[in-house]
């Protein structure tokens, strides 16, 4: 080594030193960015679950400062809307971004987290979730499938359905062919209902060709996208099967625990300030499509009959109720963690948010 090298390595050598010996960190190497792949069960840009979903990558990254980057892939483009539950559970990708009521094939008690028949709310949801217990359940149930589910949004209350006649009786529900998922299905049958699962789009065209007689999707804002009022003039509300319907992003559980803890934070905490964002989104733009769909489109709103939703929700209480009985014993616990908060809240419930809905549909000049 010649003099001029040995005073430059030298020199560094000092620098160093003295760096470390005054509490000065030496210069630290560039973090490795990560890149995560993230498979949907929507179509690109669908409005609700399909911007939630791009909403929630685009955060991850934002978060991170670009040290976990992640990209979408819309249902098809990598794997089928259906297959992303397996496609991460095997590492095909490391994220999805779907709902919880197309996972029953896998267990029953999936479907608790995501929708009850005459369940809970958007804000009621999230609440079993983090206060009740429900996550530490949730947790553990997904576990089994190499798996860490985080909620990430809520399409809030959903609606009965689009219906190409009239329901005016509980007898016309009898071998009535109806789209729908999770335990809204399991409600159906119970009611003669011939149920049938599908995407948002072949419902259409089920609707169209006249293979279905009804279905639901979301609501306002995601249906008059998929133009379902063009083949089906009556929509029908309340939504008892679904009064709310959460939206999850699974991770791989061997990527999540491969992150540093301040990255696994990041992606908790970008799934947890969605939440709120995209259910408001929903409500609102729910709100507007549904005015625009009467006026413009001709939409006939209807409400269920009365007859109808009691049957309907003795239906549902036996959906439970087999599902108290089921023969898994993790089922058996979210089942009771969920009645037991259900009741809790709706107890609570009739003096606070019924009594204010109650109050504001009085008569009074405002």
């Amino acid at each position: 080594m010649d003099r001029r090298e040995f005073l430059k390595t030298a020199g560094a050598t000092a620098l160093t030193t003295a760096a470390l010996s005054s509490g000065l960190a030496a210069p630290a190497k560039a973090a490795e960015k990560i890149q995560w792949k993230m498979v949907t069960a929507w179509p690109k840009n669908l409005p609700g679950p399909g911007v939630a979903a791009q909403m929630l990558a685009d955060r991850i990254t934002a978060l991170s400062g670009g040290r976990l980057e992640v990209k979408l892939y819309a249902a098809g483009e990598l794997v089928p809307g259906p297959g992303v539950f397996d496609a991460v559970s095997q590492g095909t990708a490391e994220l999805y971004h779907a709902v919880p009521s197309y996972w029953g094939s896998k267990s029953k008690g999936i479907l608790l987290f995501c929708s009850q028949p005459f369940g809970l709310r958007a804000d009621e949801q999230l609440g079993w979730m983090m206060h009740g217990g429900g996550q530490a359940l949730y947790d553990e149930m997904y576990a089994r499938f190499n798996l860490k589910p985080f909620l990430c949004g809520n399409s809030g209350a959903q609606w009965a359905g689009w219906f190409r006649k009239e329901i005016n009786s509980v007898e016309d529900f009898k071998g009535l062919r109806f789209r729908t998922t999770g335990l809204a299905s399991e409600m159906c049958a119970k009611l003669g209902m011939a149920v049938q699962a599908m995407s948002g789009r072949d419902m259409f065209q089920a609707l169209q060709s006249g293979a279905l007689d009804a279905g639901e999707f979301i609501g306002p804002w995601s249906d008059s996208s998929l133009g379902y009022y063009q083949v089906a003039k009556y929509y029908y509300w309340p939504g008892v099967g679904e009064p709310s319907s959460a939206e999850e992003c699974a991770v791989n559980m061997k990527a999540f625990q491969a992150l540093p803890a301040d990255l696994q934070q990041t992606v908790a905490i970008a799934c947890e300030s969605l939440y709120n964002p995209v259910w408001t989104e929903y409500s609102t733009k729910h709100a507007l499509a549904l005015k625009q769909m009467v006026a413009e489109q001709g939409v006939q709103v209807r409400k269920l009959p009365d007859e109808v939703i009691v049957a309907m929700g003795n239906a549902a209480g036996q959906v439970i109720e087999d599902l108290r009985n089921d023969s898994d014993e993790l089922v058996r616990r979210i089942v009771e963690s969920y009645l037991t908060y259900r009741t809790s809240i709706a107890e609570y419930m009739l003096y606070a948010d019924n009594g204010q809905m109650n109050a504001r549909a009085a008569d009074y000049r405002y």
